[in-house]
């Protein structure tokens, strides 16, 4: 099941809001199993399967990163599963980061701060020219990397919030 031709929207790495919470209630009203009451038993079931399948793709592009990795997915750049290998070069910068933040919280907290807004940046300059070539292999590859990234930020940003 592709959740992009499900909603019928463009494959891309970002989705409208807007747009979205329109065709997930539009979508909904089509086939929630509520409507399906009086059908048979097959067709309560494939109701009840195709709005699972819309709230998992509604979670899925309600989130932005969440998005941008199934996009990736369906480009087949992201494997489910694969372990992607951070460059070094981000890595000793976060090493760096860490020890920041053992030494001061609070410093450490504006810079990985920064850090998540650089790359945030970076990634909507990347998204920004897949409008012009959304085939572009080495933009499609720095996505991945820039996603794999911020993810690991992520991570040290939630255990900084706890």
């Amino acid at each position: 099941m592709n959740y992009f031709e499900l909603f019928g929207f463009e494959v891309f790495p970002r989705i409208s809001q807007s747009l979205l919470s329109k065709k997930y209630i539009s979508l909904q009203r089509e086939s929630h199993p509520d409507f399906f009451t009086r059908e048979t038993g097959s067709e309560q079931d494939e109701a009840l399967d195709k709005s699972a399948d819309i709230n998992k793709a509604y979670k899925i592009f309600k989130n932005p990163d969440d998005t941008l990795a199934y996009f990736l997915q369906v480009k087949g750049i992201i494997v489910p599963g694969e372990k992607f290998e951070l460059p070094s070069d981000f890595l000793m910068e976060m090493m760096d980061l860490n020890e920041s933040i053992s030494d001061s919280p609070e410093n450490g907290k504006k810079a990985a701060a920064a850090f998540q807004v650089g790359l945030g940046e970076e990634m909507e300059y990347n998204i920004a020219s897949l409008s012009q070539d959304g085939e572009n292999l080495s933009v499609l590859e720095e996505l991945k990397s820039l996603y794999y990234r911020k993810k690991y930020l992520n991570r040290i940003l939630d255990r900084l919030a706890d």
